[in-house]
């Protein structure tokens, strides 16, 4: 996926002024939220689990070298292949690879976010072969040409009458009204697809370490027809997937699904290990597992960052985020959007080059609320603005420019004593007085405009303390 982390403003304010993309993203707070509320309320032991599920996590992450070669140990015990991708060529490299060696021309895929950051359609396009997206959200993106909105409803910004105009565009259907006659539709060319396919590939939610067994989670059975009617089945993850044990998963699966969509349980719960056996009726002939870092090691490596790793893909901090529920995922400018992806996005693609994204939240921490395993979001979004301005743990990385740092060393030392603050007010009113008109300064000089480019300044007669003291002698 093309990196647009740089055009995090403009591409905010194009959503901003998109009604359609505003219309589709005001339903947000009141369906995945709201449903998120009401499953956890009605969960008994929603806080026990949520502090389970961290402890696994922490666990996993500081022991992650051991679950990681447990896990190869027992995908290969079951019959498949493992193979540890450095980064995203690699893993393209790989999966393309093995459908070389197959004589694949066609590919079904099950949703999975690692598939964008990979950029994996286009590599397999590259080779002269189709990949065709299953999930209907990630359908519709692929006709329309575009990329993935939501974590989990990759298509939340197109209204029906924009899938029913693509469908007849791209399709040659009828222009259909009905959400059901498109979905009608949709299953029908896919059904064909699926019978034709030579390879299926798909993410994974969970990796299983005692088991060596990848589980998805879906609501339309797309995913356990792409693990089950090809002979080929490649399955890729990010390392940070892997849990521990089965009766993990069971903490997992109950925060994962009533987080992402307020169901108790998902449609379907695939559990696949290895290829098929002897006795079974479907499942691949050969499975292979690839395992992912891609600038993952990063966030491990920085133990302010490694609870990133945490993240579940439930995307509960998306539906609470005020700044996402305006600017939607586009305005990101890659794989993954949202608080979580204003984290994950700058380490993997760079800092410097996504320096907007860790200022795109009002730390108002409805984001670490909604989250099913209590991610600091918020702390680690102060994290990285410090190492913009300082660059204490990334000097490469820092963009503030001389004048701002030492802009910021002043404010320091106005507030460093009692003097210092007294003087500093003295001048700021002084500066007011003349910036001011009719009781309101609507425009500062320089560095400072953009605290007043959407806003005006009330003028202040009195510095708080003054006022603060006046107060407390009533």
């Amino acid at each position: 996926m093309e990196t647009q982390t740089r055009q995090f403003r403009r591409n905010s304010a194009s959503a901003l002024a998109d009604a359609n993309v505003q219309r589709n993203l005001a339903g947000l707070y009141s369906g995945f939220h709201s449903a998120r509320l009401t499953a956890s309320a009605a969960t008994s032991d929603w806080q026990e689990l949520s502090d389970t599920g961290r402890r696994i996590k922490a666990h996993v992450i500081e022991n992650l070298d051991y679950y990681l070669d447990l896990l190869a140990r027992n995908v290969e015990r079951a019959g498949g292949h493992v193979f540890f991708a450095k980064d995203a060529q690699a893993a393209s490299d790989y999966v393309a690879g093995v459908a070389r060696k197959h004589s694949v021309d066609m590919i079904i895929k099950s949703k999975s976010m690692l598939s964008e950051e990979m950029g994996l359609n286009e590599r397999l396009e590259a080779e002269g072969i189709e990949p065709v997206e299953t999930d209907l959200g990630e359908y519709i993106v692929q006709l329309a040409g575009d990329t993935p909105f939501h974590i989990i409803a990759p298509a939340i910004h197109k209204s029906r009458e924009d899938v029913s105009q693509l469908f007849a565009e791209t399709l040659g259907s009828p222009y259909y009204e009905d959400i059901e006659d498109l979905g009608r539709e949709a299953r029908v060319q896919l059904r064909q697809k699926f019978m034709e396919a030579g390879m299926g590939v798909s993410g994974a939610n969970f990796l299983v370490a005692e088991t060596g067994t990848v589980t998805l989670v879906t609501n339309e059975g797309n995913g356990r027809m792409c693990t089950s009617m090809p002979k080929v089945h490649v399955a890729i993850s990010g390392m940070e997937k892997v849990i521990p044990s089965m009766e993990d998963l069971s903490v997992f699966l109950r925060l994962l699904i009533r987080s992402a969509t307020g169901q108790m349980l998902s449609s379907y719960v695939t559990t696949v290990t290895g290829p098929s056996r002897e006795y079974e009726e479907d499942g691949p002939e050969e499975f292979h597992l690839v395992i992912v870092d891609n600038g993952r090691s990063r966030l491990l490596a920085d133990p302010d960052l490694r609870e990133a790793l945490f993240c579940l893909r439930c995307g509960a901090c998306l539906n609470a985020c005020p700044i996402y529920r305006k600017v939607g995922g586009h305005a990101y400018g890659w794989v993954y959007p949202g608080p979580i992806g204003a984290i994950v996005s700058p380490v993997l693609t760079g800092l410097s080059d996504a320096k907007d994204l860790p200022y795109a939240s009002t730390l108002c921490g409805t984001c670490k609320e909604a989250c099913p395993v209590q991610i600091d979001i918020p702390r680690m979004l102060l994290y990285l603005r410090k190492e913009l301005t300082q660059g204490d743990n990334y000097p490469d990385q820092r963009t503030a420019s001389a004048a701002e740092s030492a802009a910021m060393k002043g404010w320091r030392a106005s507030v460093s004593s009692d003097g210092a603050m007294r003087a500093s007010n003295l001048l700021a009113r002084l500066g007011q007085s003349v910036l001011s008109k009719d009781g309101n300064v609507s425009s500062l000089p320089g560095p400072l405009s953009g605290w007043t480019e959407h806003r005006d300044f009330p003028t202040a007669a009195k510095p708080f303390r003054s006022r603060w003291r006046e107060m407390k002698d009533r």
